[in-house]
């Protein structure tokens, strides 16, 4: 048998996208710059707004939204207030 050099590969391999996605749950979370336009899809039930005006989504470990913000600025400091670990997305 061989061993994997990469032990992430081998974790990632082991473990459904679900349980993946629910590792970082109320804990972890990350930022993306979004438009108007994809906030409904986001946040269903969002008033209408100006069609292309640039937001930051604050998203959970698993992709879902937590909060929309005018400025970066916003949004870390929501997170920071609720005590989330933010990470980089690449």
């Amino acid at each position: 048998m061989t061993r994997d050099a990469n032990p992430r590969a081998s974790l990632s391999r082991a473990l459904s996208p679900e349980v993946f996605a629910q590792l970082g749950a109320g804990h972890v979370g990350y930022l993306r710059q979004i438009t108007s336009d994809d906030l409904r899809r986001l946040f269903p039930g969002t008033p209408e707004m100006a069609r292309g005006l640039r937001l930051w989504a604050l998203l959970g470990a698993d992709g879902n939204p937590i909060v929309v913000a005018d400025s970066r600025e916003a949004a870390i400091a929501n997170a920071l207030e609720t005590e989330l670990l933010m990470v980089s997305v690449h």
